[in-house]
């Protein structure tokens, strides 16, 4: 897909939904300086050419039993294609793995982990991450505290 032309209205948009996805259409078009029916026609088309990806919210991790959050940095002993591809798509059949990155440097893969608690990352570590074919080493750093959440990306509406 070729790169989609946004104009302030549509940058506008995208920010008002990042900022607040439960936002009404009409409330929408009023923040953005439309009316309604065209403010829906231009969020489709964002949806439509992949630019809005979805709509979440936003949990409680330690509320929900998940008290733990760790990054680890997965290195494997080969990097083929084949072994690349096998061990993205292991780590999508582990639900306590949120996000996963392929990245350069020491590591083939950084992941982001949640956990009951620290016995349960040691066990979630021992019988699936280290056990998996392939993994050569496994570096974990364990969050202390959260000090920024800013989830999507910066947008400019000027």
């Amino acid at each position: 897909m070729g790169k989609v032309k946004l104009d302030r209205i549509d940058r506008k948009i995208l920010k008002e939904l990042q900022d607040d996805g439960r936002i009404t259409n009409v409330d929408l078009a009023e923040k953005v300086g439309i009316s309604a029916p065209p403010c829906l026609r231009r969020v489709r088309a964002l949806e439509e050419n992949k630019l809005i990806l979805g709509y979440h919210a936003h949990l409680d991790a330690a509320s929900l039993g998940y008290g733990v959050t760790v990054f680890a940095q997965v290195g494997l002993g080969n990097q083929s294609e084949n072994d690349l591809n096998r061990f993205i798509e292991m780590v999508g059949g582990w639900p306590k793995v949120r996000e996963c990155y392929m990245v350069a440097g020491e590591a083939d893969f950084l992941l982001k982990i949640v956990a009951a608690d620290w016995d349960d990352y040691q066990q979630f570590l021992t019988k699936h991450l280290t056990a998996a074919p392939n993994v050569s080493h496994v570096k974990s750093s364990l969050t202390v505290k959260l000090c920024k959440y800013e989830p999507g990306i910066p947008i400019k509406t000027e």
